[in-house]
């Protein structure tokens, strides 16, 4: 009750409308590194991430894996034949233990049915993922590694962020080179050059399944125009 009550979807519902909600559900879990589901797979259920962490990560046509997003606590994924997605898009692999509530297309279908609200927001974020992927592919044709490292970075912080020391942002996840290159359409050794020249320059720390932003200010100025320096 107190996952439904954190997922945008179904907020405004009462407690016994989430009650209903929850009935329809079962629940799962995943060891570090297992498969939730993978890419082309008949999409039959969505997912709600109870606990843990997951990413989301598609192949391009290339054979390059794409990290196209890291799953927390309350957020929603997978997909349905009936909302036009006949196969799962991406797939999805635990980063950490990981618990999930899950619901399949009929039960999915009767919340659509009871609740008119919630129908209503899946359209809403339904528009939301297709301006967002638009978003990142012109980010990833027009911008340096460097803007698109930080970017990916901020919004690392603004998802999983947590208070560190001397007003640090402490992002506790197993994300490797290689993932957060995937993130942001480059290469591991780009990636890692990049993240060598913000850890020299003050602006982050970083450790084995941790990474601090230590000035935020600098960080965002380097997502915006690569300098590294705030904007007067």
């Amino acid at each position: 009750m107190k996952v439904l009550g954190r997922v945008p979807l179904f907020a405004g519902l009462s407690h016994d409308e989430l009650v209903g909600v929850e009935r329809r559900m079962v629940s799962l879990s995943w060891a570090e590194d297992d498969l939730l589901y993978l890419a082309g797979e008949r999409a039959e259920h969505l997912y709600v991430l109870a606990a843990g962490r997951a990413k989301a990560s598609r192949v391009t046509v290339n054979g390059q894996e794409v990290v196209v997003d890291l799953l927390a606590p309350g957020d929603l994924f997978g997909g349905m034949r009936d909302l036009g997605q006949p196969t799962y898009l991406e797939t999805v692999r635990a980063l950490t233990t990981t618990c999930a509530l899950r619901i399949d297309t009929r039960a999915f279908r009767g919340i659509l049915s009871e609740y008119p609200e919630v129908a209503l927001r899946v359209i809403d974020d339904t528009t939301a993922l297709l301006a967002q992927a638009r978003t990142d592919v012109t980010a990833q044709s027009t911008e340096t590694v460097a803007q698109r490292v930080a970017s990916g970075l901020l919004r690392l912080a603004d998802k999983f962020g947590q208070d560190g020391i001397s007003g640090a942002t402490l992002l506790q996840l197993p994300l490797s080179r290689t993932d957060l290159a995937a993130m942001t359409g480059s290469t591991p050794e780009s990636v890692s050059r990049v993240m060598s020249q913000l850890r020299r320059d003050g602006v982050i720390d970083s450790g084995r399944r941790w990474t601090a932003i230590l000035d935020r200010d600098r960080l965002a100025a380097t997502a915006s125009d690569g300098s590294g320096r705030p904007t007067p």
